[in-house]
């Protein structure tokens, strides 16, 4: 849990570097676009790609800090003008999770006497130290690791000569989407097959999908 906040932003950030990059590469060659426009194209999707999550990542996990800081300052003005009602409201809290009315009480009291407005922030609020919003934190995180991920079908790009570039690339992709999701899962402790194929089979959807507008796109072109 302690490792929520970076791991969900560098899971997502190499999985759509990896599937959006390749995507958009694959839809491009379909069109039989030469070698160094499959590239250049494949450059810009990374560079835009990496500013786009930095920015987005922040923005978002931005706003979420800002929510948990307006509920902080929130409770802190109604600990100060209303501290028995506070005290009762989360001695409730205790009630509900089991503990006897006394036993939820005298909790209540010792916690509220050592930190009241952490113990508010904890167990009203769902506002826990370690998985505070880190904007920062989220936006390079994101931005370092789509790069990483859209590596990846550049690099096939580059080694591959231009008649088998799609296929290549697809499964390349593949491979990589399938050791990102076994390593996020290993990573999370959640196991990993079942994130290995979950990012596998919704990588090659994105992929088969932009190969046949290319496709298309190309024909009618």
């Amino acid at each position: 849990m302690e490792r929520i906040g970076w791991l969900r932003a560098a899971v997502l950030g190499a999985n759509d570097g990896i599937v959006s990059t390749a995507s958009l590469i694959v839809g491009i060659a379909a069109t039989a676009a030469d070698h160094s426009t499959v590239l250049s194209a494949g450059v810009a999707g990374l560079v835009a790609g990496a500013l786009s999550m930095a920015a987005g990542e922040y923005v978002s996990v931005s706003s979420q800090a800002d929510t948990e800081a307006s509920d902080l300052e929130r409770e802190r003005r109604e600990l100060a003008e209303q501290p028995a009602e506070e005290l009762a409201e989360l001695a409730g809290i205790y009630e509900d999770r089991g503990l006897s009315p006394a036993l939820a009480l005298q909790v209540a009291e010792e916690l509220t006497a050592k930190d009241a407005l952490a113990a508010h922030a904890r167990d009203e609020l769902g506002i826990v130290g370690h998985l505070a919003a880190n904007p920062l934190q989220a936006a390079v995180t994101s931005a370092v690791t789509f790069a990483l991920g859209a590596a990846v079908p550049l690099l096939a790009v580059l080694l591959t000569p231009a008649e088998a570039l799609l296929w290549v690339t697809m499964a390349v992709t593949a491979v990589a989407l399938v050791a990102l999701g076994a390593l996020g899962g290993w990573t999370g402790g959640s196991g990993m097959v079942k994130p290995a194929v979950r990012v596998v089979f919704w990588g090659l959807i994105a992929m088969g999908v932009t190969s046949g507008v290319g496709y298309l796109f190309g024909q009618v072109v």
